[in-house]
C-alpha cells in the first residue's frame, strides 16, 4: 500500500475505505461493518467517517467495524462546520467519540468551510489535540483562499 506522509511524519495509508451512506437504515449495518472488516483484513485500514454521515451512524457502524482492532486503524472523521466553534467543537467531538468508541481520533478534519471564523476553528482543534482528543487534525473540501488564510502558522492542521 503507498503511503502518504502527513507533515509530522506519520504515513498514512494513500487509499481508505469511505463510509458516506453507512449507518442509514439499521438493516444493513451489520453487512456494512462486515465489509469494513473485510477492508481491514485486506490492507485497507484507513477509515473515513463524518458526524454528518446518517447523523452519526456510520459512525457506530465503524465503532462495530473496529471493535478488538482499534490499533490496526488509521482514524480519520470530519466535524460540520456549524460545529467548529470554540463552544461547539468540544461536544460534537466528544458525541463522535463516543459513537465510535475510541478515546482519540487520528485525524480530525472541518469538512467544509461554514460562518465560524477559521482562526476560532484553528484555537478549538488544538485545544482537542492538548487534550488528547485528536492527534492531528485538518481540513477537507477548502479553497486555496482558506488555506492561505489558515497560514503556515499551524504546524499540526494536515491541510
Amino acid at each position: 500500500m503507498n503511503l502518504v506522509r502527513l507533515p509530522d511524519g506519520t504515513g498514512v495509508p494513500a487509499l481508505g475505505q469511505g463510509t458516506w451512506k453507512m449507518g442509514e437504515r439499521r438493516g444493513s449495518c451489520a453487512a456494512e461493518a462486515d465489509a469494513l472488516r473485510l477492508g481491514l483484513d485486506l490492507g485497507m485500514t484507513l477509515i473515513d467517517t463524518a458526524e454528518m454521515y446518517a447523523d452519526g451512524g456510520a459512525e457506530e457502524v465503524v465503532a462495530d467495524a473496529i471493535t478488538g482492532r482499534r490499533d490496526e486503524v488509521f482514524l480519520v472523521s470530519k466535524v460540520y462546520p456549524h460545529n467548529a466553534s470554540r463552544a461547539k467543537l468540544p461536544r460534537s467531538l466528544d458525541a463522535s467519540l463516543k459513537r465510535l468508541r475510541v478515546e482519540r481520533i487520528d485525524l480530525y478534519l472541518l469538512h467544509w468551510r461554514g460562518s465560524v471564523p477559521l482562526a476560532e476553528t484553528a484555537e478549538a482543534m488544538e485545544r482537542a489535540v492538548a487534550a488528547g482528543k485528536i492527534a492531528r487534525w485538518g481540513v477537507s473540501n477548502l479553497d486555496v483562499d482558506d488555506l492561505e488564510e489558515l497560514g503556515a502558522a499551524l504546524p499540526r492542521c494536515s491541510r
